[in-house]
């Protein structure tokens, strides 16, 4: 039953907004430094990073410059960081044989990272995608993005950045069935602590632009994802991914992409109560910062706000570029 609310003066609901300090009292939704996962992009080299143009911002950076930014990132108090490389052309196949060498670039810098700054929660990225001269998540065959032999080479990949010491693997394929094949994988080989958060409702959208700049799949793609990932017209479906994610054995799920898709992450949360996440994709961060590179927008205002959001739409976290600049902000 709905309490019921007195009516005017009585009831004067800007009592509770006279001060900073009634305002923080009374607040429903906090935003923290534990809130982020940030993501960041790998590339061969050493000691040098190069500049994404339509993230303004990021950067592609190489290991020994990453391990470096983890260590800034733990001591201002960010709890995991999720890895991509960018892949050139010339090392991209068909099929993706580099996806599970052990030492590609994510699972070389998962090692670094784990030798400098071992607090430091490592979340991988689980696709075909950044190895594929298709640019599509899964195998390609007569124009058919196949689902089981995919797969099978998503468990091998699964499999190698477990022994490289990832803590949590991210799934952002999209099969039907992979959550299951790999939680089967990692048990029988003995890495039963390792975390799914899976890319359950990953949604066929425009928003990712600039992170297939970011690692080097816009030229490469062929076609479009959407015989694999949703319909940005559903919403049921959401439900039904994650039901089925979590009876193979994910430990979170992810709303993907994120402040377009809030209702989204509310019906997980209420739905099931699990641990729930969302990715402010590359799309959503690039147009906060054009509006702000053009004096439209106050930037910390608006990048603290759109962050907020998630954590009053029930996620329990959120995978944003901001982190870092969010995390100094917030640390005062």
């Amino acid at each position: 039953m709905k309490p019921t609310v007195a009516q005017y003066p009585a009831a004067r609901l800007r009592r509770v907004r006279k001060s900073p300090a009634i305002r923080a009292l009374v607040r429903e939704n906090t935003l923290t430094t534990d809130d982020f996962i940030w993501p960041v992009f790998l590339m061969e080299g050493h000691d040098d990073e190069t500049s994404i143009a339509s993230m303004p911002g990021v950067t592609r950076k190489t290991i020994d410059r990453v391990v470096k930014a983890a260590k800034e990132a733990h001591a201002l108090g960010i709890p995991a960081m999720c890895l991509f490389p960018y892949t050139s052309m010339e090392h991209r196949t068909e099929d993706c044989a580099m996806a599970w060498s052990p030492d590609n670039l994510t699972n070389t810098a998962i090692r670094a990272i784990k030798d400098a700054v071992p607090e430091m929660a490592i979340m991988t990225d689980i696709a075909l995608d950044p190895y594929n001269i298709n640019g599509h998540d899964g195998y390609v065959v007569d124009g058919e993005i196949i689902n089981d032999e995919t797969v099978e080479a998503l468990v091998k990949m699964a499999l190698a950045q477990a022994e490289a010491g990832a803590d949590i693997l991210g799934p952002s394929d999209m099969m039907d069935g992979r959550i299951g094949a790999m939680r089967s994988a990692l048990e029988s080989e003995g890495h039963q602590n390792v975390a799914i958060l899976s890319y359950t409702a990953k949604y066929a959208s425009g928003f990712y632009g600039p992170f297939r700049d970011a690692v080097g799949a816009s030229g490469a793609l062929k076609g479009d994802k959407k015989t694999y990932q949703m319909d940005p017209g559903n919403s049921d479906e959401a439900l039904r991914l994650v039901e089925r994610d979590l009876m193979e054995g994910a430990d979170m799920v992810m709303v993907k992409p994120g402040m377009p898709y809030l209702d989204i992450c509310r019906r997980v949360k209420d739905s099931f109560g699990v641990p729930t996440y969302a990715y402010q994709v590359s799309g959503e961060y690039a147009m906060i910062q054009a509006a702000v590179q053009n004096g439209w927008l106050d930037g910390e205002k608006v990048m603290l706000e759109s962050l907020l959001c998630f954590k009053r739409a029930g996620c329990d976290g959120i995978l944003t570029y901001f982190a870092p600049e969010a995390a100094r902000l917030l640390n005062g």
